[in-house]
């Protein structure tokens, strides 16, 4: 059965029963079949982070761009087949998502303790919460259940999953079209607390805004000075790094949002939500208040983790996330 989005909170199901479906998954769907595998998961999420730092960002990235793309299914970890093109190689993903090698190996040991038994949606879906968690970020319930897809899909990834250079409206259009709301908008960017973005992503910014061979106005223009000595005017430069939160950029918390009232925003689609009044109140809320954007991040995960699952007999429980069984 693949729902829009399924819930298992009784409370949850009562107040959106007009929108969504609630069966499925629960929070001890793996409790005999595979009790360890918080464990396992939170074990594997901090032997990788502790040889990369940069990888709960990448873990929570490859999460979102899974659940964008038609569900949060484990599509976003096939390779590519004869049958299918898959999303590793689309726009959003290519020479950028990171973190496969990761699940990779925590499904190896979760197949160890629980063989055929937990679908790398599933372990994904875990890794991204452990990940945030780790990094002193909210922790928040995961229901469980969840099945892999048979395919995936390029052109899908292409045309669902949002890009920094769009508009904010084309923005909040997608994640309304997942089920989502302009407040998810804003909570879910919060995650740029973390992580790093190529200077492709953003370098337009700094020396060509919109055609005028001027930057950004925008644009702090101390960062600005920063940033070009990070993401020099060349091609060469496109796959250079710059931190998305410079201030504390391996820390989970609210300075993003701090950042955005200083015109400090890195990419477009970050400033972009000082420009709307809904958002802009929303950032302002956010920088002032830690915990209430931590509650509120955790509440948009879980409705985010939730959206097009594949549950029953639908999809299947992969042994190698990369391939089909």
């Amino acid at each position: 059965m693949k729902s829009h989005m399924i819930l298992t909170n009784p409370l949850l199901c009562f107040l959106f029963l007009s929108t969504f479906v609630c069966s499925q998954l629960d929070y001890k769907y793996y409790d005999y079949t595979c009790p360890n595998l918080t464990k396992i998961v939170r074990n594997g999420v901090w032997s990788a982070i502790s040889n990369d730092t940069r990888m709960p960002a990448s873990l929570l990235r490859l999460h979102f761009h899974d659940c964008f793309v038609n569900g949060c299914d484990g599509s976003v970890l096939l390779d590519d087949t004869s049958t299918f093109t898959g999303e590793k190689n689309a726009i959003p993903n290519r020479n950028s998502a990171r973190g496969y090698e990761v699940i990779d190996a925590i499904k190896d040991n979760v197949e160890k303790a629980c063989p055929s038994t937990v679908s790398c949606a599933d372990i994904l879906t875990l890794a991204a919460r452990e990940a945030i968690y780790l990094t002193r970020g909210p922790y928040w319930p995961v229901s469980l259940g969840r099945r892999d897809s048979l395919a995936a899909s390029q052109s899908a990834a292409n045309d669902q999953i949002p890009s920094p250079f769009e508009p904010l409206a084309n923005i909040t259009a997608k994640f309304v079209s997942k089920g989502l709301d302009i407040k998810d908008v804003v909570v879910l960017s919060g995650a740029h607390t973390i992580g790093f973005a190529q200077c492709s992503t953003f370098k337009r910014r700094l020396f060509d805004f919109d055609g005028s061979g001027n930057p950004d106005p925008t644009l702090d223009s101390s960062l600005l000075g920063s940033l070009r000595s990070v993401c020099p005017n060349q091609n060469d430069s496109d796959s250079n790094l710059a931190p998305l939160d410079p201030v504390t950029t391996n820390k989970f918390d609210n300075v993003y949002f701090k950042n955005l009232l200083n015109n400090s925003g890195l990419l477009e689609s970050d400033q972009a939500l000082m420009n709307d009044n809904t958002t802009t109140a929303l950032v302002s809320n956010y920088s002032k208040y830690p915990y209430l954007f931590s509650k509120e991040f955790a509440a948009s995960m879980v409705k985010l983790t939730n959206i097009g699952v594949l549950t029953g007999k639908d999809g299947e429980i992969r042994k190698n996330c990369r391939v089909v069984n």
